[in-house]
């Protein structure tokens, strides 16, 4: 995260809706000595009084074998991005900036058991599909007989038990009105632009 307290975010109920919104995240480990990334949908839980994050990742992913032992790791939840140039601004002797929206979550993980990958299956699924109404929501009910249990033994469940929740929002709050309201004109019609104009 950016250091700089301008650009924090510590309201949970903002960063969770945040992941809700941006639910295909980056998932990173240091296992048995060496980095290891994975990207993996996710689906917040509420485990008595716990926030979680369920993924599911295939077997042949280098995280996947090391799930049963458990690890510690960062899920890192991504938004609108845009680099911001010094000449947008009115203000001289500036320099060029990255804009951009993220959350991370850190916490330990720990392996799924099978019912609970089926339901995070069927959670995911209705979680996205309900996205696209009106269009009527895909179930696995669709699927052949046999298809659906054929196709789970090639994945594996995850569950990472959220203990720290931060994020941020970069977009020119630490700049003047006219700075920030200048780049986010530079930038036309980005959607960091609407969330610069919208700071005003």
């Amino acid at each position: 995260m950016h250091p700089a307290p301008a650009f924090r975010v510590e309201d949970r109920a903002v960063l969770l809706d945040f992941i809700q919104a941006h639910p295909f995240v980056t998932i990173a480990a240091g296992v048995g000595g060496r980095p290891l990334v994975a990207q993996a949908p996710v689906v917040i839980r509420d485990i008595s009084g716990e926030v979680a994050l369920d993924f599911h990742l295939s077997r042949g992913n280098a995280l996947a074998p090391h799930l049963v032992q458990g690890f510690r790791a960062v899920a890192l939840a991504s938004g609108p991005d845009a680099y911001v140039s010094p000449d947008w601004y009115e203000s001289a002797d500036q320099v060029p900036t990255w804009n951009y929206q993220s959350v991370e979550a850190e916490g330990s993980v720990a392996v799924l058991s099978d019912a609970e990958l089926v339901a995070l299956l069927d959670d995911l699924s209705a979680q996205e599909e309900a996205r696209l109404a009106p269009k009527p929501p895909w179930t696995r009910d669709k699927m052949s007989p046999g298809k659906f249990e054929a196709m789970l033994r090639g994945i594996v469940g995850g569950r990472l038990f959220v203990e720290r929740l931060e994020g941020t929002f970069k977009v020119s709050q630490n700049k003047s009105e006219t700075d920030r309201l200048g780049a986010a004109k530079g930038l036309g019609e980005h959607p960091i632009a609407r969330l610069m104009r919208d700071r005003a």
